[in-house]
């Protein structure tokens, strides 16, 4: 767990204390930026990451409705593209310099809403992406896949044509057949209230994919029904949703092994699950109770200013905090 010790060291200093913290960071001034929304009342969006243009569709009309359950998934929050951006960023960014993130990563997402920014921007380069949210934006985040997937160029297209038929011939047998680049991310129904995360691996089949070397020296501990890293951005917005955002982290995160900076007192060649959670600042007492609860059952860092390059941080009205479960595995 080298790799992971070396993370939590870069990112910042470990949270101690939940009233200090929810008192230094709302103490600072920080910009309105309303409920959070892109523009709630726009059909589609135009938003473009590291280059890359994404086109948004959305649902104000499914905002606007009184649906059960909720709605907020409807639309694109602000915090969405800047973390997209930060987490695609390999370059001196310690997720990936740490092999936090891989090309071997499996990643899950909580509270997806519509967008898909996070699954696009991060898919490319990781093993599996893994959206969840309600059943009901199910629908609007398969268009937005399908129709930013039309867009992104082929990695596999040659550079140059080859003179003469049989040389052609020759380079067409040999170049790959181009992936679907959105071919690797599923989205599945998740009930933080009644879903069971140890099945949901199994529900999609993804239990049995492709093992990396250190996950074949461990098939003798069963098969891995965990993750490399839970995502969550913006989605704890009021406290009735604290208890049961917690306890379905933690329940994903206790499907593989808790962290242990002596990493030789852990055999598991399984790394512990790695949370991220990105949220916009708004009430101070559900950010508090949600700080109090995780605390009981994780070690939490909030990541620095300098390691989130200048978009997020403390006077951004942006949070990120990383999480893994306490040794003991949560009380």
């Amino acid at each position: 767990m080298e790799d992971l010790t070396n993370f939590l060291t870069s990112i910042g200093p470990e949270v101690e204390d939940a009233d200090e913290e929810s008192f230094f960071l709302f103490s600072q001034d920080i910009p309105s930026s309303n409920l959070g929304f892109v523009d709630s009342r726009a059909p589609t969006l135009d938003v473009t990451i590291h280059g890359q243009d994404y086109i948004v569709r959305q649902s104000p009309t499914l905002l606007s409705s009184s649906r059960a359950g909720g709605t907020t998934g409807a639309v694109l929050w602000k915090i969405t593209p800047l973390i997209a951006e930060w987490l695609s960023t390999p370059t001196n960014n310690p997720l990936w310099t740490n092999s936090i993130l891989n090309p071997s990563s499996t990643v899950l997402e909580l509270g997806c809403g519509i967008s898909s920014l996070l699954a696009l921007t991060l898919a490319p380069s990781i093993s599996h992406y893994v959206a969840t949210d309600q059943e009901y934006v199910r629908r609007l985040l398969r268009e937005n896949l399908d129709e930013n997937a039309r867009s992104f160029p082929s990695s596999s297209s040659p550079r140059t044509q080859p003179k003469g038929r049989q040389r052609r011939q020759k380079q067409q047998q040999q170049q790959p057949q181009p992936r679907n680049p959105t071919s690797n991310i599923t989205f599945a129904a998740l009930d933080w209230e009644t879903d069971i995360p140890a099945s949901l691996k199994q529900s999609l089949e993804l239990s049995s994919s492709k093992a990396t070397e250190d996950e074949a020296e461990a098939d003798e501990e069963g098969e891995d029904q965990g993750f490399d890293v839970l995502l969550s951005c913006d989605c704890i917005y009021n406290e009735a949703l604290v208890a049961p955002f917690v306890r379905t982290c933690a329940d994903f995160c206790r499907l593989r092994p808790t962290y242990t900076p002596d990493h030789n007192q852990n055999r598991s060649k399984r790394k512990p699950t790695v949370c991220i959670v990105a949220q916009q600042q708004r009430m101070p007492d559900v950010f508090e109770a949600w700080l109090r609860e995780t605390m009981h059952v994780f070690r939490v860092w909030r990541v620095a200013d300098e390691v989130l390059g200048g978009k997020l941080g403390v006077g951004s009205g942006y949070l990120v905090h990383v999480l893994v479960l306490r040794g003991d595995g949560g009380c």
